[in-house]
């Protein structure tokens, strides 16, 4: 003990005394270092799917997306033997659906998360949307092209419209999820001010907890929307396919994920082509949101 020395002492004199040297066949230092090559492997490992994805788009559809650049983004799709063509009205498409499904879906989902964080979770409505919101998380996606279709398609027809409620439906859940936890990380003691302060539950809800919890609710909704952009089943039920760009919301629309599905399958090498680049710029689009989300939540730590 007469050996021990203050940090004020410490810092007088320096560390030089004291061996910080670290030794690798200590049993701590080897169980950590083989544990940290385990961890490494398997995270490799894992990243070989992805990599080999990439690998294939970039080989297979990178060329005709780089070499011809203006005509793929703008162009329309090609017709049995035709040569060339794009996927302009597809890109469009995917965009005006994803945009549709957004502003149905973001107020909704935000306003339910801020209902159960008023109500309370343990309160019957909070728990029923909670339990709600985490089945809406397994929802087959195809059902939900099927609800729309019964509901809207049968009725008015395939469109863009339509499309968008289909989507909206899957983005719901991951909203009102990723909303409510965002809103039950604000420390309490930054409400419990606001209240002692004289704020209603109105100005504290909207001037404390919606502001310091938008960071991680836009996170949610990101990836709420990259998910949305690579779905195709409810589409087929919902939004069809059209070689042409969208003139009005009321009618059939082509998307990135069914032109993917429809000219995969074709015996033309020229739409199979195509059908590479349009997932490369699928893929590219969601690496967008998803880098936005990784961006805004960075911001929020």
């Amino acid at each position: 003990m007469k050996d021990l020395k203050t940090p004020k002492q410490l810092r007088k004199e320096g560390w030089k005394g004291l061996n910080l040297k670290r030794e690798p066949f200590e049993s701590r230092s080897l169980g950590n270092s083989v544990f940290s090559v385990m961890v490494w492997l398997l995270a490799l490992i894992a990243a070989v799917p992805l990599l080999s994805i990439i690998y294939m788009l970039l080989s297979h559809g990178g060329a005709r997306l780089f070499s011809e650049f203006v005509p793929v983004f703008t162009e329309l799709p090609p017709a049995g033997f035709e040569m060339g063509g794009g996927i302009g009205p597809a890109i469009v498409g995917t965009l005006i659906m994803v945009a549709i499904a957004s502003t149905i879906a973001v107020p909704m989902g935000i306003l339910t998360a801020i209902s159960i964080k008023i109500l309370g979770r343990d309160s019957t409505l909070g728990r029923s949307a909670h339990f709600t919101a985490k089945v809406l998380t397994g929802f087959p996606s195809i059902l939900s092209g099927v609800f729309v279709y019964a509901v809207l398609v049968i009725k008015f027809g395939y469109s863009a419209l339509a499309g968008g409620v289909a989507l909206a439906v899957l983005m719901l859940p991951t909203i009102i999820i990723a909303a409510e936890e965002a809103l039950g990380q604000v420390p309490k003691r930054m409400t419990d001010a606001a209240y002692g302060m004289g704020c209603t539950p109105t100005q504290v809800m909207w001037k404390i907890t919606l502001p310091t919890a938008l960071p991680g609710i836009m996170t949610g909704v990101m990836l709420a929307v990259a998910g949305a952009a690579g779905e195709s089943a409810p589409l087929l039920f919902t939004a069809l396919f059209s070689n042409y760009y969208l003139s009005h919301m009321n009618e059939p629309t082509a998307s990135l994920s069914v032109l993917i599905y429809n000219f995969s399958g074709m015996p033309f090498d020229n739409q199979i082509e195509l059908a590479w680049t349009a997932s490369l710029v699928l893929v590219i689009i969601v690496l967008i949101f998803n880098l936005f989300a990784r961006a805004i939540s960075r911001k929020k730590n």
